[in-house]
This record gives structure tokens, C-alpha cells and sequence, in this order.
């Protein structure tokens, strides 16, 4: 069995678990990421030979091989990243609500980016990939902030289930406002309709480079608040007894979720599930502690969203599926599987 108990100078939370296990899963991990990236590289409609591998990672595009390698390699990079962002917003968010039903789908934040951009690009005309990422970020914050706003009503304050059926039903709501903007212009409905479903095919290194700015800022905010959501994760009035300000803690770790969601939402399109899957298996390997959990879960992510792009190429050869679906089809069952798990009258 594993203890938890408080860290009496850092408000840390400190586990039986010991470290050697966590640095030989890290290093398993690790393993299983460069092998899923090499996958990527290699696998998709068209077989390609090692020869043009090698020549296209030294940026020749001679014949059709090295063209198609040339596409998944910046393909590859996004999907590292937007993986790593949603694994990584998902274990912050979680920590923040003490909500293990926390996501960026399903507590409505990726809406809420969808919603700001589509309305972005529908009436403002914002069609470069930065304006684009500042008003899916911008989105995703007001989004963040209602849904727990919302949930905090009442009595009991901010419940898990509370939380959770506030996102859904603006996860819904936001749906049907994307759903008027589109319906009356054609212009836009296609390329939205597409960027919905959420994917990572058609990448580039323009829209990557633009994305990693803000991906580099949310990243370093999130993992260095990982000290602030242990202290969190023994309630409110353990961590001002240990020196938190709760508030302020909160209110970072917030930040780096919601730039992570935000630019992920503009570059790739809502993937839902990541964030939710991810910390969950995350806790089964290496425990609670923030300070490992984060970058465990951005690895993992990593990990996940390249798997499902690879699977998404070879179940419906020579089409694809979309990486969105895919992830959809797996954290579906898995968080109805929590919900049960948690056993929600407690909630």
C-alpha cells in the first residue's frame, strides 16, 4: 500500500513509492516515445525505404519517399507536442479542482477556444495561425473560468460531478453556438467542419514554430507549479497553513493549463480525452507527486496522441482516420469506467 502524508517543509506530498521505480518507468517511457516516433516516421499510405528517411531528415525532397517522410516529419513534431500539452493541461487541471474527472474537454475549455476562433474567423476575418492561437487562448480562459464559476454555486462549492455536468452542458451549449456561426457561411464551413474533428495531418513547421512560443510558456508555468498543487492537494486551509497562497497558486497553475489548451486548440483542432486518460495512468505507475506526475504526463500524452495518429493511418489504409476520433473512441469507455470507479454518489 502506498502512504501519503505531508511534507512538513514544502507541503509536498511524499509517497512509499521509490524513486528508483519512477526513474526505470521514466526510462521505459522514454524507450516506448523514441519508438512511436520512429513508427510515425515510417508508417502511413505509402511505404518508404530507410535510404529515404535518411535523405529527407537532411532536407531532400527528390522523389515521392522522401516527399511523403518530408510531410510526416513536421506531422510527428505536432503531435509530440499537442500530446504533451493536453497530458500536461489535464494533470494541471485536475490538481487545481481536485477533480479527478477533470479535462479540457469535458470541463469545456477546448470549446470555448473552438468557439472564440470560429467566431474569429467567421466575423473577424483572423486567419493567421498567431491571431488565431491569442483567440483560442483568450477562449479557452473565459471558458475555464465559467465552467468553475458555475460549478462553485450552491452548496458544496466546486464537486467533481458539479464541475463535470457544468462542463458538459457548456461543452453542449458552445457546440450549438459554433454550429449558428458556420451554418449561414459556406466559405468557412468546410475548413471548420475539418479543424473540428481535431487532427494533426496537413502540419507544418510554420504553424509549429508559431504554436511554440506559447507552448514553451504554458509548459514552464505548469511544471513549475507542481509544488503549488501538492501543497493544494491537502485542502485549502493545509496549504495557507503551509505558506501557500492559495489563490495565486491556483490561478498560475490555471494560466499554464489554459495557454497549453489554447494553443493546442488552435494548431490541431479540440482533441478530447487526452487529459483525462493520461494523469489517471500516470497515478497507477508512479503516484501522486506533482513534481513527477506533470512531466510523466506530458511524456505520456506524447506518447498517446502518436500512437492514436499512427493507428488512425493504418486501420483504414490508404484514407485515415482522424487522431480527434480515435482518442474519442478510447477515453469514452475509460471515463465512464472512472465515473463508475469513483463511485459518483460521492462525488
Amino acid at each position: 500500500m502506498t502512504v501519503t502524508q505531508p511534507d512538513s517543509t514544502s507541503g509536498a506530498l511524499t509517497t512509499g513509492r521509490p524513486t528508483f521505480g519512477r526513474l526505470l518507468w521514466l526510462l521505459v517511457l522514454t524507450g516506448v516515445l523514441v519508438a512511436l516516433t520512429v513508427m510515425s516516421v515510417v508508417i502511413g499510405s505509402r511505404d518508404v525505404e530507410w535510404s529515404d528517411i535518411v535523405a529527407a531528415l537532411g532536407g531532400s525532397t527528390d522523389n515521392i519517399g522522401q516527399g511523403a517522410v518530408a510531410k510526416r516529419i513536421p506531422r510527428t513534431v505536432l503531435a509530440l507536442l499537442v500530446g504533451a500539452a493536453l497530458g500536461l493541461a489535464g494533470a494541471v487541471m485536475q490538481g487545481v479542482t481536485r477533480n479527478p474527472l477533470a479535462d479540457p474537454g469535458i470541463l469545456g475549455v477546448n470549446m470555448g477556444a473552438s468557439l472564440a476562433v470560429v467566431v474569429g474567423m467567421a466575423y473577424f476575418g483572423l486567419w493567421t495561425q498567431t491571431s488565431m492561437i491569442w483567440v483560442a487562448i483568450l477562449g479557452a480562459g473565459i471558458a475555464a473560468l465559467f465552467v468553475y464559476t458555475v460549478g462553485s454555486l450552491g452548496r458544496g462549492g466546486a464537486t467533481p460531478l458539479k464541475l463535470a455536468l457544468s462542463g458538459a452542458a457548456t461543452s453542449a451549449a458552445f457546440a450549438s453556438f459554433i454550429t449558428a456561426v458556420v451554418l449561414p457561411r459556406n466559405d468557412i464551413a468546410g475548413s471548420v467542419r475539418s479543424w473540428q474533428i481535431g487532427g494533426v495531418g496537413g502540419a507544418s513547421f510554420d504553424a509549429v514554430g508559431q504554436a511554440l512560443p506559447f507552448l514553451a510558456v504554458g509548459f514552464v508555468v505548469s511544471l513549475l507549479s507542481a509544488r503549488s498543487l501538492n501543497s493544494l492537494a491537502l485542502g485549502d486551509e493545509v496549504a495557507a497553513g503551509l505558506g501557500e497562497r492559495v489563490a495565486i497558486a491556483r490561478g498560475i497553475a490555471a494560466l499554464g493549463a489554459v495557454l497549453l489548451c489554447g494553443a493546442a486548440t488552435a494548431i490541431a483542432g479540440p482533441i478530447a480525452f487526452v487529459g483525462l486518460v493520461v494523469p489517471h495512468l500516470c497515478r497507477m505507475l508512479i503516484g501522486v507527486d506533482n513534481r513527477w506526475l506533470l512531466p510523466f504526463s506530458a511524456l505520456t500524452g506524447a506518447g498517446l496522441l502518436t500512437a492514436a495518429d499512427i493507428l488512425g493511418r493504418i486501420v483504414a489504409r490508404p484514407s485515415e482516420i482522424d487522431v480527434g476520433i480515435i482518442t474519442a473512441l478510447i477515453g469514452a469507455p475509460f471515463f465512464i469506467y472512472i465515473v463508475r470507479r469513483q463511485k459518483i454518489r460521492e462525488l
